[in-house]
């Protein structure tokens, strides 16, 4: 049987993943304390349906190509979006930028670096590390997210955006230390 992949559960729920980022960054982009609050919700819920929509996938046998693409576009989506609008609205200061920013660089590095040697038919293949440090950027851009809302939040906030930080940048070398017999010519 040919299921089209835009009907299958698993793939909606990543597809509204990605749909509830345009609300999520609205609403923290108001400035308004409810509104940044709801935002918190959404996104909660958001990054929650990042285990759910593989869980479902695997228990109800809903792969495809579609959803194995899509559903690591929706986390770096998340991310970065959101990322990028706490710079705008300054809930990151000038330190916290330095964990953002290695999170946005390994997020496009090793992603490009994927698609390099995947046209040398050259396979990276994903670490439970790795699986790992996006859970812990969720978790982390949600404490960030709920810090104006929780007085005296702002030091669990940069501890745990600091953390993310240094968790992306190792997965990043990780995958850069293998991937370089490849890129250097050693491996050919």
């Amino acid at each position: 049987m040919n299921r089209n992949p835009l009907f299958l559960v698993p793939n909606i729920i990543t597809i509204a993943r990605i749909a509830a980022i345009i609300p999520i960054a609205a609403l923290v982009m108001s400035g308004d304390t409810t509104a940044r609050s709801i935002a918190l919700f959404i996104y909660i819920a958001a990054a929650v349906s990042d285990w759910v929509d593989g869980y479902l996938a695997r228990a109800w046998d809903q792969y495809s190509d579609l959803g194995r693409m899509l559903d690591p576009i929706a986390d770096k989506m998340l991310v970065a979006i959101l990322i990028a609008v706490l710079a705008w609205d300054r809930s990151l200061s000038g330190l916290d930028m330095v964990p953002a920013i290695a999170i946005l660089f390994r997020e496009t590095f090793i992603p490009g670096l994927r698609e390099f040697l995947g046209n040398k038919t050259v396979v990276l293949p994903v670490t439970q590390l790795a699986k790992w440090k996006t859970t812990i950027q969720l978790i982390a851009l949600a404490v960030v997210l709920a810090e104006p809302l929780i007085p005296g939040f702002a030091l669990v906030s940069d501890i745990v955006l600091w953390i993310a930080g240094i968790i992306t940048i190792w997965t990043g070398w990780q995958y850069l230390r293998a991937s370089w017999p490849h890129l250097s010519g050693i491996g050919k």
